[in-house]
């Protein structure tokens, strides 16, 4: 009979590690890449359209080329590289990205704490006085008047029979994975912002130039034909369509400003500071060289770079984990108490014969009626797991969608550029004509004034299509992931890189 109790005991021992080694729920398994061969009709050629000239070099894209984790490097400006590292260090956003990590790295730990069991003491001093007429004296008192002192060790542990705690722990390090993403997506947007603000603030000082240079043509054009109308050669119909062009090509030039007002407080805003302390450098797009190699990444690869895709993956392991807490809910509660101490009535008899005392005892426990409280739990932990798939499923077409629509924008903004500068190139030469005319009598100053307003135009629409080449570019880069895994002591994997 001994054998077979033992052998009972061994055996409920062998179930409960069985058990403790299951854990209930969905084991989450990440999603499969997207298995498309490109982007569809944005898939874009080996190289985008020439123009020659300063922003209209060729761009060839490179299938499976990595990205730099300082892509902005590309565009050769010592100054834009200072002022993206700066404000990396100092942006609110990317330390309150850091403190969430550093918050859920905490959350992560105290959630494992749930594998061990809890031990507390405790110490417990009291005065009293017994009622003699009413309540017998304590026995072990020798006056109705007594002092009592009980220090205590107390033990709690709840064995993780169902896997309670395992899934705690994984939606914890969930937490931490995503927080993680979230801070590599900081990073990428701010830096892409900064960028991109710099080649805006480049665009708008070049436009603003070549506005006013338009401005005063147009104005000499107007005194012209002022003068024309007062000797009979140039009629009224003539002076007022002249002014009316000055005027509106007048009314462009405070919006203009406008803007490079703003562009200038967003970018003293990214680098965390007030629009009183507005960084002292200045950008020009002479400034920047457009990158000539671009990398081109597959959407099965994509989907690993994109750290807002990581993120949703990371939320849905965490919704999937949340399932598994549910469900044990619906199960047994096991726990396991112990305390041991001494009583006595002086501290000098604490832990001297007869005054210890200790107990051991197990429970568990089993819900049978909550109202349907846990069930329905359970079928919200489920909707919300069916949420999280979908969310990532959002991000994963979200994330080609902008990768396609930054390839036909660079596709589209060369074949713009190309446009733009033959038209230039050809108002510049009807210019250089219009000019030999003149010397020789041919055509009036009017002739070539009209003809340097038309060159004029076509140089601000020039400026126009490079900024948006150099600030596409930069988008492509962004959609791609900014190369965040090649940062300092980052991998693709989202795990931190040994300092080796």
């Amino acid at each position: 009979m001994r054998g077979d109790r033992t052998a009972s005991g061994l055996g409920a021992v062998a179930l409960l590690a069985f058990l403790a080694a299951c854990s209930v729920g969905p084991d989450f398994k990440r999603p499969d890449a997207p298995a498309a061969p490109g982007y569809g009709s944005a898939q874009p050629g080996a190289m985008t359209a020439s123009a020659g000239g300063d922003g209209g070099e060729v761009q060839r894209f490179v299938a499976g080329q990595d990205i730099p984790g300082q892509w902005w490097t590309l565009f050769q400006s010592p100054k834009l590289s200072a002022l993206v590292d700066e404000a990396l260090k100092v942006n609110p956003s990317i330390t309150a990205a850091e403190a969430a990590l550093r918050q859920s790295r905490e959350l992560y730990l105290a959630q494992r704490g749930g594998y061990y069991p809890t031990i507390q003491a405790g110490f417990s001093a009291q005065r009293a006085n017994n009622a003699d007429a009413t309540i017998a004296n304590p026995t072990v008192s020798p006056s109705s008047t007594y002092s009592l002192y009980t220090p205590q060790l107390s033990l709690s542990y709840a064995p993780d029979v169902f896997g309670a705690t395992a899934r705690s722990v994984e939606a914890a390090q969930s937490q931490v994975a995503s927080s993680r993403f979230q801070l590599q997506a900081a990073y990428v947007t701010l830096s892409s912002n900064v960028v991109v603000t710099a080649i805006q603030e480049a665009s708008l000082r070049g436009q603003i130039v070549a506005t006013e240079r338009l401005l005063q043509l147009l104005g000499d054009v107007t005194e012209t034909v002022r003068k024309r109308r007062a000797i009979g050669t140039a009629t009224q119909i003539d002076l007022l369509t002249q002014e009316s062009a000055e005027a509106q090509t007048a009314a462009t030039l405070p919006p203009l400003q406008r803007q490079l007002g703003q562009a200038r407080d967003a970018l003293t805003a990214l680098l965390g500071r007030l629009p009183s302390e507005e960084p002292v450098d200045t950008f020009a797009l002479e400034d920047l060289t457009l990158p000539a190699d671009l990398p081109l990444s597959l959407p099965s690869r994509l989907v690993a770079q994109r750290p807002d895709v990581r993120q949703a993956e990371e939320n849905l392991h965490m919704a999937s984990a949340q399932v598994g807490i549910a469900m044990t809910n619906l199960l047994p509660q096991f726990s396991i108490d112990a305390s041991a101490g001494s009583s006595a009535f002086q501290l000098g008899q604490l832990f001297s014969a007869n005054t210890n005392f200790w107990s051991l005892g197990a429970s568990l426990s089993q819900t049978l009626f909550d109202g349907g409280s846990l069930r329905h739990r359970r079928r919200a932990a489920d909707a919300a797991l069916d949420q999280a798939a979908a969310q990532y499923r959002s991000a994963v077409i979200l994330a080609c969608q902008n990768v396609a629509d930054t390839l036909r924008a660079l596709q589209a903004d060369a074949q713009a550029f190309q446009a733009s500068a033959k038209a230039e190139r050809a108002a510049k030469d009807a210019l250089e004509l219009a000019k030999g005319q003149y010397q020789l009598g041919a055509v009036s100053l009017l002739v070539v004034m009209n003809a340097e307003q038309a060159y004029r135009q076509g140089e601000l629409a020039l400026i126009q299509a490079r900024a948006n080449r150099y600030a596409d570019t930069a988008g492509l880069f962004q959609s791609l992931g900014g190369g965040w895994w090649n940062r300092s002591g980052e991998t693709l994997d989202g795990t931190t890189r040994s300092a080796n």
